[in-house]
């Protein structure tokens, strides 16, 4: 009994002497590792010496690291997305610029004019333009900086074979801010409808 306690008390000295040396291989490793990464990253670190104090027991140990990343200077934020700035309500119920009705309807007249004037009825030719034409004008619409609007735009390209066709729409909005632009084209081959809906965002 005499012998065991003591080889349990020697176990127990080895295995504390043994996580002690462990600890300190690591946190060596662990302290290349970290200025490797800060090394790649483009950050200065400055890591203070390794000071180990052993006190009676042994246990005791001081690691202390600095990092100073460049990223904390002004001027190296650009590439970082910005967050959602949160701004407070103005109450303001009408627009301080209406919608152009008739600015908008030269605008319709003169991108279809320009982009259908040639053209013929292709079924997959006509199903890019629509894409193509109603992105053209909404940033047409867009450059006339119109704040608060949202902008709907709906382009139809048909076959012009003595058929006739009627377009419809239905909108749930405020009468006296929201309102609508619309151009019909017409070539010996096709048809064009452009409607671009204006709705004020309070």
């Amino acid at each position: 009994m005499h012998c065991r306690g003591s080889f349990g008390r020697i176990n127990r000295s080895f295995r504390l002497i043994l996580t002690f040396f462990v600890n300190i291989i690591m946190s060596d490793i662990a302290k290349d590792k970290a200025a490797r990464l800060l090394k790649k990253t483009g950050s200065f670190s400055s890591l203070s010496s390794y000071d180990v104090k052993v006190k009676e027991n042994m246990r005791k140990q001081k690691d202390s690291m600095s990092t100073v990343s460049y990223m904390d200077d002004p001027g190296h934020h650009d590439d970082l997305p910005r967050p959602a700035q949160q701004m407070e309500n103005t109450y303001q119920l009408n627009p301080t610029k209406y919608f152009p009705g008739a600015t908008v309807n030269n605008i319709l007249k003169d991108v279809l004019a320009s982009y259908l004037q040639e053209e013929k009825y292709e079924p997959e030719l006509c199903r890019q333009m629509t894409k193509t034409i109603s992105e053209v004008i909404k940033a047409r619409i867009k450059d006339l900086m119109i704040p608060r609007y949202k902008i709907i735009v709906l382009i139809h390209i048909g076959q012009l074979n003595e058929q006739s066709i009627r377009i419809g729409s239905r909108c749930l909005w405020n009468s006296s801010t929201d309102t609508f632009s619309s151009f019909s084209f017409c070539n010996r081959s096709l048809f064009a409808v452009a409607n671009v809906f204006a709705v004020y965002f309070e």
